[in-house]
């Protein structure tokens, strides 16, 4: 199993597979590739902590591929073209990928390049704010992680990651439509630029979770998205148990945690998919546009997370 993207999901799923006896071989850069190769990989949850020394390389050519390998993509959305690409050139045509990303375009992007794509819909809370540790925010099941072909179909390879992923203490099963289920966490994932540039807190920040949300699902069902239902999508979560690390809580989600660290958010991926959808059916979404929008002035102002009114942010929306 060759983990591409070793941050809070790869590090999490990779090291979980690692510490349960399953071969695996992490791709990182930077600080992040550096403490791995010195100290190793320190995975933490609620309960334990522990430092594992997981094989990592910086990049897909330092790899041997063999053509039935399996390699999970768990980049951000807005790195997968580029590690896609790296990939490409280094590895079989024949190998599986697998899209453990938040949204519904590395699945795409993949298919473009590769034959074998499965989808893998993560529902898994994880923290990755230091090079060299990771955590995982959910004990003793650290999340659900199902797979299945991409667009839909049956997978023999889905199966056996399912199973591998199951044995390491993960919820997975293979399903034959897993993109059902990433179009219902997406809609859930509109509220990560809610929380990022708003926080949660506010009756006005929790308006604009419900009413992104919402959108989105009206703005798939227009344009005849089969979205699995919530609650599909609640039976997954209830399987977790959130509680501190270190004793702390985990400050916000994938969003959030990217603004903190000053590495490039995924919003165009998850507010701007809906915008995106819409538009194409002649239609708008105001309420995600607006996000997507407050998000790239976050950025572009270096503002800080939570900064932006969200009272304001509500004011400036057509009424609902």
């Amino acid at each position: 199993m060759i983990i591409l993207g070793a941050g809070g999901i790869g590090g999490v799923i990779g090291g979980r597979l690692h510490q349960y006896g399953h071969d695996v071989v992490l791709i990182a850069r930077g600080a992040h590739l550096d403490a791995l190769r010195t100290v190793g990989l320190r995975l933490e949850d609620p309960d334990n902590t522990v430092t594992l020394e997981v094989p990592v390389v910086g990049s897909p050519s330092d790899i041997a591929f063999r053509s039935d390998d399996v390699v999970i993509i768990a980049t951000k959305t807005q790195d997968a073209a580029g590690a896609l690409a790296d990939l490409h050139a280094a590895a079989p045509q024949e190998i599986t990928v697998a899209c453990a990303t938040n949204g519904v375009e590395t699945e795409r992007l993949a298919l473009r390049l590769f034959p074998n794509v499965l989808g893998v819909n993560v529902m898994m809370p994880t923290a990755f704010l230091e090079p060299g540790v990771v955590q995982v925010i959910s004990a003793p099941i650290g999340g659900s992680l199902d797979v299945g072909r991409y667009p839909h179909g049956d997978s023999v390879v889905a199966g056996e990651l399912a199973a591998m992923v199951a044995s390491s203490q993960f919820l997975s099963v293979a399903r034959t439509e897993v993109m059902r289920a990433k179009y219902r966490k997406l809609i859930l994932n509109t509220g990560n630029a809610v929380e990022a540039a708003c926080g949660r807190s506010s009756p006005s920040a929790k308006e604009l979770i419900v009413r992104a949300a919402r959108e989105a699902e009206a703005v798939f069902a227009a344009a005849g998205i089969d979205v699995a239902t919530e609650a599909e999508e609640a039976a997954q979560r209830d399987s977790m148990r959130y509680r501190p690390v270190n004793g702390k809580h985990r400050g916000g989600g994938s969003t959030w945690q990217s603004l903190v660290t000053g590495r490039s958010i995924e919003t165009d991926y998850l507010n701007g998919e809906v915008v995106l959808v819409a538009r194409s059916c002649g239609t708008t979404a105001p309420v995600n546009e607006a996000l997507q929008r407050a998000m790239h002035d976050l950025v572009r102002s270096g503002g800080q997370p939570g900064s932006v009114d969200a009272a304001a942010l509500v004011s400036s929306l057509p009424a609902d």
